[in-house]
């Protein structure tokens, strides 16, 4: 395979770190008071060279949640995964929830440039890669219901539930007073973790049931 050119290379890098500088910056002091132009300085190089990569901040939001997406589909990809479904799981909850910060930022933007119908086909990728994810989730969760593991319902209820499990753990993780009250957040978020592992099992479920109709 032939190497790429040296220039290439370099303006591959430059980018990363302007990616990554980017994302450090608004995690930090918020994506509204960030500006290009702090980006530039940060990184050490002038504004006009950032748009050489971005034509906006918006395109810089959208590549950071490009890539973020990304990294959630190659690890519904990686092998572990193929051999183990109950690792999904596992993966899913430790993907999103290891690092509130940057999902709950991605969550807002998103949400904001919607809105503002901004670089369309930039969304329009996202929202694919999203859908693959979807579908790679789908056909996972599918084998476990037929084999008997996961309760019997449309797979995006799982889907859901999942996503539901994860986003109010990270609203709870940014609200002043829970955050005040959840003394061992790491141990919390495991233990959420777990319970996001074996929700929707058909046996716990059952269990549940006949103890209620015990019961009655």
């Amino acid at each position: 395979m032939e190497r790429e050119p040296r220039k290439v290379r370099e303006f591959r890098r430059r980018e990363q770190e302007i990616l990554d500088t980017a994302l450090q910056l608004f995690l930090e002091q918020g994506e509204d008071a960030v500006t290009v132009e702090m980006i530039a300085d940060s990184v050490g190089i002038g504004k006009g060279t950032i748009y050489k990569h971005f034509k906006s901040k918006t395109e810089i939001y959208l590549r950071l949640m490009l890539d973020y997406e990304r990294e959630l589909n190659q690890l519904f990809q990686s092998d572990d995964v193929s051999r183990d479904k109950e690792a999904l799981s596992r993966a899913y909850f430790a993907f999103r929830m290891g690092d509130p910060e940057r999902y709950r930022l991605f969550d807002r933007l998103e949400e904001r440039i919607v809105k503002s119908r901004q670089a369309p086909e930039m969304v329009e990728q996202l929202h694919s890669i999203r859908a693959s994810n979807f579908e790679r989730l789908t056909r996972l969760i599918e084998d476990r219901i037929s084999e008997g593991k996961l309760e019997d319902v449309p797979p995006y209820f799982h889907y859901c539930a999942a996503w539901a499990l994860v986003h109010g753990a990270v609203a709870l993780y940014h609200s002043p007073f829970w955050s005040s009250v959840l003394e061992d957040q790491e141990g919390f978020f495991q233990f959420l973790m777990d319970i996001g592992v074996r929700m929707g099992n058909k046996r716990r479920r059952e269990e549940t049931s006949s103890q209620k109709d015990g019961e009655a």
